[in-house]
């Protein structure tokens, strides 16, 4: 079975390349280019050595699955090569195709059943998948009557242009140099943006609009007969390469206890650090899938509610989503 993997060099897709090359997948890889990528270049896939590709009708033929993981404009350019509908499935982690009438919004490890079956697959918005995973598992241990929670984005998620600004600024600042400001037009070394500069290519209300839609529909088709309540979200960029943060504030509807909340809360996806552990963090939770939960906190001034800290890594989650769905279609 052949994935066209499209944009091999980004962040998510060497995430992707680790699963398949661990055996975490029993798939073939065919590495493509995408815009600003050097096809031709010989790269590995686990052990074994692949070369990359230039992104043409001919190097999409034939795979089982293609897989969009690169800029968006390559993710456009694939999509007309492929037609419309698409020859073959697709998988989109860059959102070019969220638009579309024929896209199905996925994130396997939330959904009870797989949706019906569609040509395009779009994986949903990282943020929106651990908050899914968080608040359905809450909401059937105990009922949830709101929730406001603080999202705090990493550099990550503007892929690598994002991480090599950051880590520019944070050199710049130290050595007292101008800052570059392509991806964020602001400084974000040691410091916390509530929005990007007016020139920024990309809009933090957008990344926070979108985490708000998918969260939406994940919560709508879960199955639930009774789904938790959609929360009030507010997303802040932090000055941190890789993972999000979570700090959400949980009313219920009766007075919870907090140890009878952890022992229920725990499952497959969401490992819970009771009070005898450091709380959960990014740099611990690299690499790892689902979510961490800890530093579970009683609300001194309303005894019906709880303070939560959760993490999770945003490229495995996406990585781990999007090899799911493939396993599905093929």
């Amino acid at each position: 079975m052949t994935i066209a993997l499209v944009g091999s060099e980004s962040l998510i897709s060497r995430e992707i390349r680790d699963i398949v090359g661990s055996g975490g997948a029993s798939f073939d890889l065919r590495l493509i280019a995408a815009d600003g990528e050097q096809a031709g270049a010989l790269t590995r896939v686990g052990d074994e050595p692949a070369v990359v590709g230039d992104l043409t009708a001919a190097s999409l033929s034939g795979a089982n699955v293609v897989i969009l993981a690169g800029s968006t404009e390559s993710s456009e350019k694939a999509l007309r090569l492929l037609g419309d509908p698409p020859e073959y499935p697709v998988i989109d982690l860059t959102y070019a195709a969220e638009e579309s009438p024929l896209a199905r919004l996925r994130a396997p490890l939330v959904e009870d059943a797989a949706p019906e079956e569609g040509s395009i697959h779009v994986v949903a918005h990282p943020a929106s998948i651990a908050l899914a995973i968080f608040l359905r598992r809450l909401h059937a241990s105990d009922a949830i009557r709101r929730s406001v929670i603080q999202i705090f984005a990493p550099a990550s998620e503007q892929g690598a242009p994002g991480i090599e600004e950051l880590q520019q600024q944070t050199v710049s600042l130290l050595s007292f140099k101008t800052l570059p400001r392509a991806v964020f037009d602001s400084q974000l070394g040691f410091n916390l943006l509530a929005r990007y500069g007016d020139e920024a290519p990309a809009s933090l209300d957008q990344s926070e609009m979108r985490i708000e839609r998918h969260l939406a529909s994940l919560l709508a088709q879960a199955g639930d007969e009774d789904p938790p309540p959609m929360p009030s979200l507010r997303v802040i960029q932090a000055p941190v390469f890789h993972g999000y943060s979570f700090s959400a504030w949980v009313e219920f509807e009766d007075a919870p206890d907090p140890a009878t909340l952890e022992d229920s809360l725990g499952s497959d996806s969401i490992d819970v650090r009771g009070p005898d552990h450091d709380p959960p963090t990014i740099v611990g939770q690299a690499g790892q899938d689902g979510i961490a939960v800890g530093a579970i906190t009683p609300d001194r001034n309303h005894s019906n509610a709880l303070w939560f800290w959760f993490v999770a890594d945003n490229l495995r989650l996406s990585a781990m989503n999007a090899v799911a769905v493939a396993r599905q279609i093929i």
